[in-house]
């Protein structure tokens, strides 16, 4: 057993060795093949491909073609052997190269260079970089490939004309002395930025505005053709454009300004003929960089008068356009003054025909061409005008046409009839102003001054002064513009004899009512009239008479203790005219570059205001001294910001009319504002945005119209106490169509006193009456709203006699306009249904004591108001219902109930007499219902009011 064992283990070891040497054999013959194959490979593969040393290629800008020369080939000696004499493929090297290469054709070893992205010229105009080529190998996979040496690639980038020329400078400047021709005055330069030489360069330069006096060459130097005059054109301005040598053009062309240099000339320089003045803004400096030129000429003494012409503005200047009254009372003159031509009104109506002198601001400057004239009612006429008296006026008067000058009346006051005497007058005869005053008979009988004559050039040279005539008699003093003017002749005459002749005051001709066929004018005026006013007394002081004529801009002179002690200077009292005087032309400058134009209207008159400079100036010893010519600049006020003048308050009011009697408030909650749209311009109308902001300011009337008919004289009147106008500048005049009330004071006084009117009626007929409220800020420049206000009037029989016997509404009931607020909460809601819920209960209570009271008290049917039924009837009167609404019914309610017609009242209640005691039990049960209804609805309606 142990033999046999033996035997097996030796023949498994013999079996292990056998298949060991059999591994070795075959992985020998594996490794012969694979050295086989290797050699064989290396025979197959036997060469590099070939390629040019060097290339040279071009390509256009934002294009990926490479054009090469040569043209990009590799070959391999391997051919026609396939992968081995193939080309697979082209390598180039280098990061910032970008460009790749394709093999068109592996057989022929074709290629093609192209960008992998654009190529932007001005970035980067050429490329160098490295090339190879590669065979395919010795099979699919590329195995054992071959590469070529490297060659050098040279790219360059071609431009193309995308840009266009771009000047340095968007304007250019340069001067010229007048009367020289320049080769060049400037230059201007523009630059491409295209790559290449041929678009990068500018090769023309052209000037596109046309009819110029001015060429320009290829390198951009600008010359004027001919000789320039300063005083033809100081400053020319011209366009010029370029090309770049592709002939692109810019696209913006350049300015270029040419300032033309006057001949040294003596003169003011540095000055500017138009300046600008916003309201409001205070003084504004008029010559800040002036100076004089002498032109090297030596100066030892200079004058300088600057003068504002201000012919255009107001009546010679910017004067608040308020009446002659009313400025009269700014001023501190006494009251009692007549306004003879106040802005139309419906007061002040007899000033609507005549003609104004134009503009916004002249609505109180009345035209009269000798054709207009006006009658002054009886009631505005000043009585017991006898020794002291004064009459102002503003008047702008011509020459007369014709040789023969007729007598221009201004104011005339004479016989209405039978006779034509003239009692007072003042007129124009000749370019002389004379005035008349007769004494009456019953104060003296002796010969007394009759006519008074001034012959002054202010009357007839086309300018506005201000007259003033003071009489104390037998003295008569003229002033105009704040200066006294004696008479130059005195003339007697008698006095006139008393009678009882009515006389008639006239404005602007002479009424002659007696001694002709027919009542006429004669001796029209021809010229301009404004504020015209009489006053009982002597004018005051030369302090009032100063302020009257006033103006509220003129010349100012900033901070005038720099300007030292040897700059003397004098501003006149109108402040209209600065006359400085010096010996050094430094000071002389410094001192007229702080000459100021100032304005004090919070609403100036916008327009232009003249200046003129005069200078006289004296030089050294025996030299020739310059002559400066006179200049002239134009002040522009421009257009302020405009109020907005806004009236509020109830628009119905109703009363009884047993309580006009006592007379009613109407105004009582009346609210004035002024608002003003800001500067920046905003045109938006909503309070809330903030576009407009409420100024103060004053006016200077109300009107209160009647709309409709007038009142009824005795028995309707507008009713003001004059303890309301105590500490005001406040008067007013009353009338059957309204109250007028006026004098300039605060927006704040007007409202107080305006609360204070009542109407008043003893006899009322009329159910509505209805009043319009304007107000008016320089008189009518800017008017108010029209606010209406309409009191309607309960007449006790029409609230008595209602159908149905229902019962009365109350003595005095307002009708109210409610704001409704709509609201989507709910918690609004909650509280209006309780309160609802309650209200009916109390409601239905009541109802039934009301029931009862009436059965048990049978006497207070004598209170309703019973209809006579005919005898027929006569049976039903004690079944007569009785029915109760609500006593809360609006007054609209009432009316349309008192409209049905007494037809319908008898068909009612011979219905009535049919109706059965169930039909009245639930006719009862209906009314109690809709009065429960109506209680609900008046409870809700409530909840929406505020």
């Amino acid at each position: 057993m142990f033999i046999l064992c033996k035997c097996e283990r030796d023949q498994e070891e013999q079996k292990d060795q056998r298949s060991f040497t059999t591994m070795q054999r075959i992985l020998l013959l594996m490794l012969l093949a694979l050295g086989l194959s290797c050699v064989r490979a290396h025979r197959v593969n036997k060469h590099k491909p070939w390629i040019e040393s060097s290339y040279h290629g071009i390509i256009t800008e934002n294009t990926d073609a490479v054009l090469l020369d040569p043209p990009l080939v590799a070959l391999d000696k391997d051919a026609p052997v396939p992968y081995a004499g193939e080309i697979c493929g082209f390598h180039v090297q280098g990061l910032s190269a970008p460009f790749e290469a394709v093999v068109l054709n592996r057989t022929s070893g074709e290629g093609r260079l192209r960008a992998r992205g654009p190529i932007d010229c001005e970035r980067q105009r050429e490329f160098t970089f490295i090339i190879q080529a590669h065979d395919c190998g010795t099979g699919p996979k590329g195995h054992a490939k071959k590469r070529s040496h490297k060659a050098v690639v040279h790219v360059q980038v071609g431009d193309v004309n995308e840009f266009s020329p771009v000047f340095g400078q968007l304007e250019y400047h340069g001067s010229v002395t007048e009367g020289k021709v320049y080769d060049s005055i400037l230059q201007v330069q523009a630059s491409d930025q295209d790559c290449s030489p041929q678009y990068s360069q500018i090769c023309n330069y052209q000037i596109t505005s046309q009819d110029t006096a001015f060429a320009i060459d290829r390198n951009g130097n600008i010359r004027n053709t001919e000789s320039l005059s300063f005083d033809k054109k100081s400053h020319y301005k011209i366009r010029v454009t370029a090309f770049d040598c592709g002939q692109k053009r810019a696209t913006q062309d350049t300015v270029v300004h040419i300032h033309v240099k006057p001949i040294c000339k003596p003169g003011w320089q540095g000055w500017s003929k138009l300046v600008d003045y916003e309201p409001g803004m205070g003084g504004k400096l008029l010559f800040p960089k002036m100076h004089l030129e002498t032109c090297a000429g030596s100066v030892s003494w200079i004058r300088t008068t600057v003068e504002l012409e201000t012919s255009g503005a107001g009546r010679g200047c910017d004067r608040q356009s308020y009446s002659e009254r009313s400025l009269q009372k700014l001023c501190g003159a006494s009251s009692g003054s007549t306004d003879l031509l106040p802005a139309p009104s419906g007061v002040f109506n007899w000033t609507a025909t005549l003609v104004t002198d134009g503009g916004r601001d002249s609505d109180l400057t009345y035209r009269f061409d000798g054709r207009q004239a006006a009658k002054i009612p009886d009631w505005v006429v000043p009585q017991n005008l006898t020794h002291q008296f004064t009459i102002t006026t503003w008047m702008k008067h011509g020459p007369s046409p014709g040789q023969r000058a007729e007598k221009e009346t201004l104011l005339c006051n004479s016989d209405k009839t039978e006779m034509n005497r003239h009692h007072y007058s003042l007129y124009v005869h000749n370019c002389r102003l004379v005035f008349l005053l007769r004494t009456d008979y019953t104060q003296t009988d002796s010969f007394r001054p009759a006519e008074f004559h001034w012959k002054l050039e202010q009357i007839c040279d086309k300018e506005w002064h201000y007259y003033i005539i003071s009489v104390d008699f037998p003295v008569v003093t003229l002033y105009v513009d704040g200066v006294t003017f004696d008479p130059y002749l005195v003339t007697d005459d008698w006095p006139i004899h008393s009678s009882q002749i009515d006389v008639q005051l006239t404005v602007g001709a002479c009424w002659q009512g007696g001694e002709v066929s027919k009542a006429k004018f004669t001796q029209y005026f021809r010229g301009s009239l404004s504020g015209l006013t009489i006053r009982p007394g002597k004018i005051e002081s030369q302090k009032i008479i100063s302020c009257l004529q006033s103006c509220k801009e003129g010349l100012d002179i900033t901070s005038p203790e720099s300007l030292g002690q040897r700059i003397k200077f004098h501003l006149n009292p109108a402040q209209s005219l600065v006359v400085m005087e010096g010996e050094d032309l430094e000071q002389m400058n410094a001192a007229l570059r702080k000459v100021s134009y100032i304005n004090s209207r919070q609403f100036p008159t916008k327009g232009a205001r003249h200046l003129r400079i005069s200078t006289a100036v004296q030089c050294f010893g025996e030299d020739v001294c310059i002559s400066v010519p006179d200049i002239e600049a134009v002040v522009m006020v421009m257009q302020p910001s405009e109020p907005r003048i806004t009236i509020s308050g109830a628009e119905h009011l109703t009363i009884p009319a047993s309580d006009l009697a006592l007379g009613l408030s109407l105004f009582r909650d009346l609210h004035i504002i002024s608002t003003v749209i800001k500067s920046d311009g905003q045109t938006n109308t909503d309070h809330r945005s903030g576009a407009f902001k409420e100024i103060t300011h004053n006016l200077d009337y109300c009107d209160i119209m009647v709309l409709g008919e007038e009142l009824r004289a005795g028995l309707e009147s507008l009713e003001l106490h004059h303890s309301a106008l105590s500490g005001k500048h406040l008067e007013y005049a009353n009338s059957s169509t309204g109250m007028s009330i006026y004098g300039v004071d605060s927006i704040s006084h007007y409202t107080e006193v305006i609360r204070q009117v009542r109407y008043q009626s003893r006899q009322a007929v009329d159910s509505v009456r209805t009043f319009r409220l304007t107000c008016s800020e320089l008189n009518g420049r800017y008017i108010s709203d029209q606010y209406t206000l309409q009191v309607n009037i309960l007449h006790s029989e029409e609230a008595i006699e209602h159908v149905n016997h229902v019962m009365a509404p109350p003595k005095y009931m307002q009708i109210i306009h409610p704001t409704v607020i709509e609201s989507n909460s709910y918690s609004s809601v909650v509280p209006a249904v309780a309160t609802a819920v309650i209200v009916l209960c109390i409601a239905a209570l009541l109802v039934a004591l009301l029931s009862v009271y009436r059965l048990n008290q049978p006497e207070n049917q004598e209170h309703i108001h019973k209809h006579p039924l005919p005898e027929k009837q006569a049976d039903c009167d004690g079944s007569s219902l009785s029915i109760t609404v609500n006593p809360l019914e609006s007054f609209q309610e009432l009316q349309s109930a008192e409209e049905v017609t007494e037809e319908e009242e008898e068909e009612d209640k011979e219905e009535d007499c049919d109706i059965s005691s169930t039909d009245s039990d639930s006719d009862e049960e209906e009314t109690t219902t809709s009065f429960i209804q109506h209680q609900t609805r008046m409870q809700w309606g409530s909840s929406t009011l505020h």
